[in-house]
């Protein structure tokens, strides 16, 4: 009988296998295992530093830079707003208190069902398209308190294991 742990290190050597094991794997393999488990545990982050022969401080080192890496449970939604300065002018702070009302959350928080995640982003490029934010991977731009609703409603519609895009959703 498989264990969890047998589970995912036969997925890891699988990921291991479709990426190489190579010290170039490691961001492929860590954005796929984010995906799929919406954190990369501590035991996750020892499983792969041993496939791929490298020191774990360095894979825990990857995973605590990039802000799309978590090692806590992020919700299937991680709506991520930009807190530049730009969305900052075009009206971010609205945007932001829409968010934490909604949601029933603050930023930095995840809902108690585990839906949404709330986060800050530094900038996502959408500077001259403010306020921007992201849920996973889709960016919305010139985001008003308005659309913050119908944006968090299509969300809920397509709960699942699956992100908006995989479902189809376009608002």
């Amino acid at each position: 009988m498989l264990t969890k742990q047998d589970k995912l290190l036969a997925e890891l050597r699988a990921l291991v296998g479709k990426h190489g094991s190579g010290r170039p794997s490691l961001i492929p393999i860590l954005m796929e295992v984010q995906e799929h488990y919406g954190q990369i545990s501590d035991f996750t982050m020892q499983a792969i530093a041993d496939m791929l022969g490298i020191h774990p401080v360095e894979v825990y080192s990857v995973v605590t830079f990039y802000a799309f890496l978590n090692e806590k449970y992020h919700g299937k939604f991680v709506i991520r707003l930009c807190r530049t300065i730009s969305c900052d002018m075009a009206g971010k702070k609205a945007v932001a208190r829409q968010l934490e009302n909604d949601l029933g959350i603050e930023f930095g928080e995840t809902t108690e069902d585990g839906r949404f995640t709330l986060e800050w982003a530094n900038c996502i490029g959408m500077c001259d398209q403010g306020p921007a934010m992201l849920v996973n991977d889709q960016v919305f731009t010139h985001v008003t308190p308005e659309k913050v609703h119908d944006i968090l409603e299509a969300c809920r519609r397509s709960f699942g294991p699956s992100s908006m895009q995989k479902e189809g959703i376009a608002l």
